[in-house]
């Protein structure tokens, strides 16, 4: 029988990549004691991997003669036939998998591939069933799947259970909406609400239910009227909050309007367009108010799982159009590290510190950048900026030649306007290194070529 003897190194890989292998292990991570078996199974992977399938198949259909008991050769079968497109097979494979060992989520998963790929969506449903006790996210793969098959009303169920315990994402709430559309499933509307609320003005989901109504819209001055109404019936709501953010801060109260910023924020039924507007307005009183900028910094991580806003950066940018370069720059750090691979704004940051005069930290931080983006043309501007100020001229001329490459021969056809500026200031920079390193003869190569980007 196989034993792991090498399970230990594929784990540490795997877990590096956020695979929960105390749980349960990748498949391809079994070691075999036996070394023909061994020697099979390894070219299956390989083989796999520069997709020879075929080859790949006879080399693991040699294993299954050998142990065709063992799932995880099931699974290898079946990932096969899956990229032939040969899904019956993979099908049955994968039904093999999970047959020998129904506790692994990748057997399911392959199971669930074939069925997507192939449109089956009653055959995916009990899949994706089990797969949800391993991972509660897959309940919008289910929520889908009910869709596509006219099962509304489970639909409708599972979308009520997911937003009780969370705020929902962009295409479940596309689907609430659409249920709602329908006569089934539809919430009561504007006039409906207005009138529950006149009539039972104790009872808080209906005004919860006209301010989404209104936010929906993108009617949050209504929103507001409303949220105001809740607070004087039930001053104890969060929802109440919307409206007391505002009359704690027209008087000057930012203790108060604080707190009522942090019940909104730690709300995760609130919609983020109300969050964003109560934190814009808490961040303006903050800025005319300093002590206050510190709920700011603790504000900022309440809207982390925001994938359409970047808060820091934008706050970074509403600082930087007051001429605060310091708090831009503290803010444009806190962006860049929320979202790592935003490449504007680390050129926005760049561009602060060059404000700052602070040429020490922007060489600094460009080859920092460089690391992770080495084709990125400003980075290497940037860092030869800097260690020209600094007089580093062999620095700034080493690091602007290597950027050069990127500049100017990197698709020019494409390069336009922004592109050429950079060419320019390229070889303005490399003069200036050249001139001081006393290389006369490179200083007119780059004045040559910065005449002809000048015409």
């Amino acid at each position: 029988m196989i034993r792991k003897k090498h399970i230990a190194f594929l784990a540490f890989l795997l877990f590096s990549f956020g695979n929960q292998l105390l749980a349960q292990e990748n498949p391809d991570s079994i070691a075999l004691v036996d070394d023909q078996l061994e020697n099979n199974f390894y070219e299956a992977v390989k083989q796999r991997g520069i997709e020879n399938y075929d080859k790949a198949i006879v080399a693991i259909q040699k294993c299954i003669e050998k142990e065709p008991k063992n799932a995880a050769f099931q699974y290898e079968l079946g990932k096969n036939y899956l990229s032939q497109k040969n899904y019956v097979d993979a099908e049955n494979a994968f039904k093999k998998a999970v047959e020998l060992d129904n506790k692994q989520r990748w057997y399911w998963n392959g199971l669930y591939d074939v069925y997507y790929q192939t449109k089956d969506y009653q055959k995916s449903i009990p899949v994706v069933e089990k797969l949800i006790e391993f991972d509660e996210n897959m309940k919008e793969d289910l929520v889908s799947l009910y869709m596509n098959t006219n099962q509304h009303g489970k639909a409708f169920e599972l979308l009520k259970n997911m937003e009780a315990k969370s705020k929902l994402s962009s295409t479940m709430e596309f689907y609430k909406l659409k249920l709602q559309e329908t006569n089934a499933y539809s919430k009561p509307q504007k006039e409906q609400l207005e009138e529950a609320i006149r009539k039972n003005p104790k009872v808080e989901q209906n005004y919860i239910d006209l301010i989404v109504l209104y936010t929906s819209f993108n009617q949050e001055d209504k929103a507001f009227e409303v949220a105001k109404l809740l607070e004087k019936e039930i001053p104890n709501s969060d929802w109440a909050h919307v409206s007391l953010v505002k009359f704690h801060l027209n008087n000057n109260d930012g203790t108060n309007a604080s707190k009522s910023m942090f019940k909104i924020l730690e709300n995760d039924r609130m919609d983020l367009k109300i969050k964003h507007r109560v934190f814009n307005e808490f961040l303006i009183f903050a800025v005319k108010n300093p002590d206050y900028l510190i709920d700011i910094d603790r504000a900022i991580p309440y809207f982390d799982n925001d994938n359409q806003i970047n808060v820091a950066k934008e706050v970074a940018k509403f600082f930087w159009k007051k001429d605060n370069l310091d708090k831009a720059s503290y803010y444009f750090e806190k962006g860049i590290k929320k979202s790592p691979e935003d490449i504007e704004a680390m050129e926005l940051y760049l561009e602060v510190l060059v404000q700052k005069q602070d040429f020490k930290l922007l060489s600094k931080k460009a080859e920092e950048f460089l690391e992770s983006f080495p084709t990125q043309v400003g980075f290497y501007f940037y860092a030869g900026y800097g260690y020209n100020q600094l007089k580093e001229y062999k620095k700034a001329k080493d690091i602007l030649e290597n950027g050069l490459d990127f500049v100017v021969e990197f698709n020019p056809k494409e390069s336009g306007v922004y592109n050429n500026r950079f060419n320019v200031n390229f070889y303005k920079q490399l003069i200036i290194s050249c001139e001081n390193l006393n290389d006369n003869a490179k200083k007119q190569v780059y004045t040559n070529k910065l005449k002809q980007l000048q015409k």
